[in-house]
């Protein structure tokens, strides 16, 4: 302890001695130096800041931020590229029957037989099904009787009397001819002895009524003679043949009756449906021959032929042509190509969900004995090949106001709306009619900027 008391009062008196050889700094003095100080602590502090900046990024230009914008703007758009293009327009559709007809009897009745089953072949005029006839049968017999008795009648009045009434009938003149002359012959003798008063005026009367009788009758006679002679009156013989053509009237009408019973195919083809069976009764219908859905009138279902029935857009309907060749893809067959040809298009547009499509109808040329009715097919038609068409990605391509168009970014790289009219679609590319140009670039996605409301960026 006094070994410690001794340095401490050694370093006092050290020190003392110090102070009293040191001459004094004004408080003054003091306050500059440390403003000084904190001065040069700051410049080098920021000096070392600045040179690990530049040691850290030895190479970044000034126009870093504007290359990067570029750089970004370009991942965002493509360019509109001119490339040829073959025109095949797509389209979906069925396979339906040329000729679909249902069958139905003319008059009601019951069905007695049904000859075919679904999926028969029948040729045109073969009978499918018979109705019952009921009394028909016996009817045309009584027509026929009654017919064979008017063929009679007209027969003998045309033919006129025979010779013997000819004969008879000349005798009775001879004989009326001979009362004649018996009666005036009596009458002159009578009409002396009245004027020698010899018989009364009364007895004279009587004389001359009967040589008038005489005349009438030799007249009446004679008539009968010249009817007898002449033949049959134009009336009787017209007469006559109005009840034969009335007869054949009623026979034909039975026989058309009892044909119409018969339930034969108007075309050669095949039965699709049976709707009855034997012993329903059947009705006839309207819609029987423009239908193809099972009515309760109906007894079968005829289709004849095949053809396709394809849904075109209407932007695309001004690249089909009547004559043009089609590639056809049934779903049931997805490995076999089927060949086909377009036979007619609808005059009028279909428009279902505001889709606007055209009905094409197109003609089998391969493929008809495997397709059926009723498949699902994708159809391409194939056209001419365009050498310079302007092509961009169809995902650019959208609908602002009712009207097509595309982002394309402006002067200061935002997206600006840019209408265009379209032309054919495929594989995932669309030809531009018009409204863009070669080396156009247009958004496939917006820029972060716009998608989060910003206001774009800059073009260098």
């Amino acid at each position: 302890m006094n070994d410690h008391t001794g340095a401490s009062g050694t370093l006092a008196i050290a020190t003392e001695k110090t102070t009293a050889s040191t001459p004094i700094i004004s408080e003054k003095t003091n306050r500059r130096w440390v403003v000084w100080l904190r001065r040069a602590l700051m410049l080098s502090l920021l000096l070392r800041l600045g040179v690990g900046i530049v040691l850290r990024f030895p190479s970044m230009p000034i126009v870093k931020r504007d290359a990067d914008q570029t750089e970004l703007l370009e991942s965002l758009t493509v360019p509109v590229t001119l490339e040829p293009l073959a025109v095949r327009v797509e389209g979906n559709g069925t396979v339906i029957s040329k000729d679909t007809v249902n069958l139905s009897p003319k008059t009601t009745g019951r069905l007695a037989d049904l000859d075919v089953q679904q999926g028969d072949r029948v040729e045109a005029g073969q009978v499918v099904a018979r109705m019952e006839v009921g009394s028909l049968t016996a009817e045309l017999q009584q027509r026929k009787a009654q017919l064979d008795q008017a063929k009679a009648d007209y027969a003998r009045i045309l033919a006129g009397n025979r010779e013997e009434d000819i004969l008879q009938a000349e005798a009775r003149l001879v004989s009326a001819q001979s009362q004649v002359d018996l009666t005036t012959t009596r009458l002159e003798r009578f009409k002396d002895l009245a004027r020698q008063g010899a018989i009364s005026q009364n007895d004279l009367d009587q004389y001359v009524n009967e040589a008038q009788s005489a005349v009438a009758n030799f007249n009446e006679v004679q008539q009968q003679l010249k009817a007898t002679t002449d033949g049959s009156r134009p009336e009787e013989i017209a007469a006559a043949a109005a009840n034969v053509a009335a007869a054949q009237a009623q026979i034909e009408i039975i026989e058309t009756e009892l044909a119409d019973a018969n339930i034969r195919a108007p075309f050669a083809g095949y039965v699709t449906q049976t709707y009855a069976t034997i012993g329903a009764i059947v009705t006839p219908t309207t819609t029987a021959s423009a239908t193809a859905s099972a009515t309760s009138s109906s007894i079968l279902a005829l289709s004849s032929g095949l053809e396709v029935e394809i849904d075109i857009l209407e932007a695309n309907i001004g690249q089909i042509q009547v004559g043009q060749s089609v590639e056809i893809v049934a779903e049931a067959f997805p490995n076999q190509v089927y060949t086909g040809r377009v036979q007619r298009i609808a005059p009028e547009a279909i428009i279902e969900n505001n889709v606007t499509t055209f009905q094409v109808v197109v003609e089998l040329l391969t493929g008809a004995d495997q397709l059926r009715s009723g498949m699902t097919v994708d159809a391409t038609f194939v056209g001419e090949t365009l050498t310079d068409a302007l092509m961009v990605p169809t995902v650019a391509i959208a609908t602002q106001d009712g009207q097509l168009g595309v982002q394309m970014p402006d002067s200061e790289g935002d997206a600006e709306f840019q209408p265009v009219t379209v032309g054919i679609t495929q594989a995932g590319r669309t030809q531009i009619v018009e409204g863009l140009e070669e080396g156009d670039r247009i958004f496939l996605e917006l820029p972060p900027e716009e998608r989060s409301g910003g206001s774009g960026f800059p073009l260098p």
